[in-house]
């Protein structure tokens, strides 16, 4: 049998077109987390793609329950549905559908039946894969250093400047819970920090639009911390595209 460099067969890699249902959860903080139904797109034992209408980050853990073919399980193969944790591997935003809801083609590598152990706590923790596989053939993971991801923003251009932006929190059925018109302190092409007097926990996703620039983009928050004057930012990194600067500069 031809063998991959990683260990895994190129026949079990190979990726099956199969329009299966599966339930997506997403726990974006320890307080919030949301649910959507969609269709996969293709799969493989190690991994799937499909749409959600809600965006997500690479590095992140969702949770599938899928009516997965046996012979591509790597564990629970009596049971009726597959529950298995992944790992976001890719985010790609694509055009609104009819309904005009935003969608997203996200891609998923499979870990296994548990999150890590820190997960609970901390589910706005974003993950890599080791390179070293399971016995099962799944993924591992180990938590992404956060002295790199802040040397990898630190690298961008900052403009400090004030650009009006809308932002919306989104609750669990995916409905605007709230919305603030305000500024921003400091803008990147990959993310900003805006003044704001909203109370949102680290790891939630908002929705940032500039009507000026008719641009609309997905953002993580980072945090939120008041400064000297005692006015809240909040720290924002973009997830699904670019901000360009040069509408702005």
């Amino acid at each position: 049998m031809d063998i991959t460099s990683d260990g895994k067969t190129r026949r079990s890699r190979e990726r099956l077109k199969l329009s299966l249902p599966v339930r997506v959860t997403c726990r974006e903080s320890v307080d919030h987390q949301w649910t959507e139904v969609t269709r996969l797109g293709d799969v493989t034992p190690f991994g799937t793609g499909f749409t959600l209408t809600r965006p997500t980050e690479a590095g992140r853990l969702l949770h599938l329950t899928l009516p997965m073919p046996r012979q591509l399980r790597c564990f629970d193969h009596t049971e009726q549905q597959y529950r298995v944790w992944s790992i976001v591997r890719k985010v790609k935003t694509l055009k609104a559908n009819s309904a005009g809801a935003p969608q997203f083609s996200i891609g998923v590598a499979f870990i296994g039946k548990h999150p890590p152990a820190n997960f609970d706590k901390d589910p706005a923790i974003r993950y890599d894969i080791d390179p070293a596989a399971t016995a099962s053939g799944l993924w591992q993971l180990r938590p992404q250093s956060p002295a790199t991801a802040a040397q990898s923003r630190s690298q961008e251009t900052r403009l400090h400047m004030p650009v009006e932006v809308v932002i919306e929190v989104l609750d669990d059925k995916g409905q605007v819970s709230a919305r603030e018109e305000t500024v921003t302190q400091n803008i990147s092409r990959r993310g900003a920090a805006i003044y704001t007097t909203l109370q949102i926990e680290r790891g939630r996703f908002v929705r940032l639009t500039s009507v000026s620039h008719g641009l609309t983009v997905a953002a993580a928050v980072r945090g939120c911390r008041a400064g000297a004057d005692n006015i809240v930012r909040m720290h924002l990194e973009f997830v699904d595209e670019q901000w360009p600067l040069e509408g702005v500069e």
